[in-house]
């Protein structure tokens, strides 16, 4: 029978420190249950049956004796802790380089030759969060023309406009043009279009946002399969983050719930492969924004979903929900944090009740998939297929 593999990110959804967690200041961080602390407890009865439970101390969603899938930690072990490098690590890539940050902009010769090629002057170009930077320097952008250019914790070149003076292609259009110029030591991980509307006072950033990845430097998950002549469904930003590459067909998403319903219409309809799916809603609207409230929301709001996700599979199918880094809403930063990240893996071939442990990088997944459905060896990673099926 036909294979298929559904792997959902929970991006940012980490659930510990990891060991060298000092090295980015992110000692104590626990997005998962620093999050149920900070909100008196989380309801998320139908992960917790997966064994979310058992990988850390998460009040309100106790350990399950008996899980009903495979459970385990994962340790990243690329440097840095961005969603680029955590994907591709996922995918078989470890980058022991970190990709570059700017704390304090980027150098006047990148800002002047973009400058030059987009033909027009840039506003900003200092670290931010997106949603004060847009207040900060929107009415002078309304005034002059002039795109927002900011940076983060985060290996990324930013680029906000009003959809009104500056249309979304001509913004998407600017990104392509910084895309090409950010290489060699300036090779940002992601350059992203940051589209909003409304006056000053009451802008708000719209779902056309788009990233512009800086391409895999090796093959991936995605191009193994593609070579094993497996599709690759893509849902969210995944097509973003791999540059298009290796993907059959991709689907952009408004939120978190249109990214459960555009994976559960892949599972209706495609018989094989991977559906591979980011739901960006924790670390984009609650982590940046140190909002547990609302992150502790996302949370369960896509825990009421997973019944609708297992009901979908079919018997040749295996589930896995991870994440890709940390981001957690209750420390002071507002940048990602450097933790480990969940591993439940479900289907009818899993066997429940098995604990993974602690896997010393996110490739393990990766390997895991690309056997089940036949594709070749990743660079990294052990598979722990043996460990599961049935």
């Amino acid at each position: 029978m036909p294979r298929r593999a559904i792997l959902i990110v929970l991006d940012s959804v980490g659930v510990g420190a990891a060991p060298d967690a000092a090295a980015y200041g992110d000692e104590g961080s626990n997005t998962l249950a620093n999050t149920a602390r900070a909100v008196g407890g989380l309801r998320l009865p139908n992960l917790g049956r997966l064994g979310l439970g058992n990988l850390a101390d998460v009040l309100g969603v106790p350990p399950e004796p008996h899980p009903a899938g495979a459970y385990g930690r994962m340790q990243e072990a690329s440097a840095g802790k961005d969603t680029t490098t955590g994907h591709w690590e996922i995918a078989g890539i470890i980058s022991t380089r970190p990709l570059p940050t700017y704390p304090n902009g980027f150098p006047q010769e990148v800002i002047q030759e973009f400058e030059r090629r987009i033909g027009r002057k840039t506003l900003g170009n200092y670290p931010a969060s997106g949603t004060v930077i847009i207040e900060e320097l929107g009415p002078e952008h309304l005034r002059t023309g002039y795109p927002i250019v900011y940076t983060s914790a985060d290996s990324v070149f930013q680029i906000a406009a009003h959809e009104e003076v500056i249309p979304v292609e001509e913004l998407y259009r600017m990104c392509r043009i910084a895309r090409e110029l950010l290489t060699g030591e300036h090779a940002v991980g992601r350059v992203i279009a940051r589209p909003f509307v409304g006056e000053p006072g009451r802008f708000v950033r719209t779902d056309r946002r788009r990233d512009f990845s800086l391409e895999p430097p090796r093959p991936t998950l995605l191009d193994r399969l593609q070579e094993a002549g497996q599709p690759v469904w893509a849902v969210g930003k995944i097509e973003d983050i791999f540059a298009g590459r290796g993907i059959t067909e991709a689907v952009h998403i408004h939120d978190n719930m249109d990214g459960v319903d555009q994976t559960l219409a892949f599972m209706a309809r495609v018989d094989r492969g991977l559906i591979f799916t980011n739901l960006v809603d924790f670390d984009m609207l609650y982590g940046h924004r140190n909002n547990p409230r609302g992150y502790a929301d996302a949370l369960e709001a896509v825990d009421l979903r997973v019944p609708e996700v297992l009901a979908a599979l079919r018997e040749e199918d295996i589930l896995f929900f991870t994440a890709d880094h940390g981001n957690d809403p209750t420390t002071p930063s507002t940048d990602h944090s450097r933790e480990m990240v969940p591993l439940l893996v479900t289907g009818p071939q899993v066997r429940p009740g098995v604990d993974l442990g602690v896997r010393p990088t996110f490739a393990d997944l990766g390997q895991t998939v690309a056997e089940y459905l036949g594709a070749a060896p990743l660079e990294a990673g052990t598979s722990f297929l043996g460990e599961v099926l049935r």
